[in-house]
């Protein structure tokens, strides 16, 4: 006998995918979700950075008005440190200028500038 918590496959096809630090949520189809996640297992080595990765890919692909495997077509690449920096380009332009992802040194302002600013 079956519960009433159970997901009944033939009526729910959707996935929720979250993302509790950037308070991002959405539903999306099973089936694109385990398209990118599947992809994303084969790159990554582990599982908790492949679906964080997901998450990001979803939500790109709800920001920009684009399909979640169209995204995944562009980010495309064959070791996990360039589909890294591809996903990073997207998620950048999601971003402030001023918190972007994979900048190694810090902006140092002009001189002139940064004896105008207090402590």
């Amino acid at each position: 006998m079956g519960s009433v918590n159970e997901i009944n496959p033939k009526v729910d096809t959707s996935v929720r995918v979250f993302d509790t630090f950037n308070d991002f949520g959405i539903d999306v189809p099973a089936n694109e979700y385990d398209a990118v996640l599947s992809y994303l297992l084969s790159v990554f080595s582990d599982r908790t950075a492949a679906e964080n990765f997901t998450t990001a890919i979803f939500r790109v692909a709800a920001e920009t008005d684009q399909s979640a495997l169209t995204v995944l077509q562009q980010i495309q690449a064959p070791d996990s440190i360039q589909v890294t920096l591809n996903i990073a380009y997207f998620l950048n332009g999601l971003r402030s200028p001023s918190t972007l992802l994979g900048i190694n040194q810090a902006v140092t302002p002009n001189a002139w500038a940064a004896r105008n600013i207090l402590p």
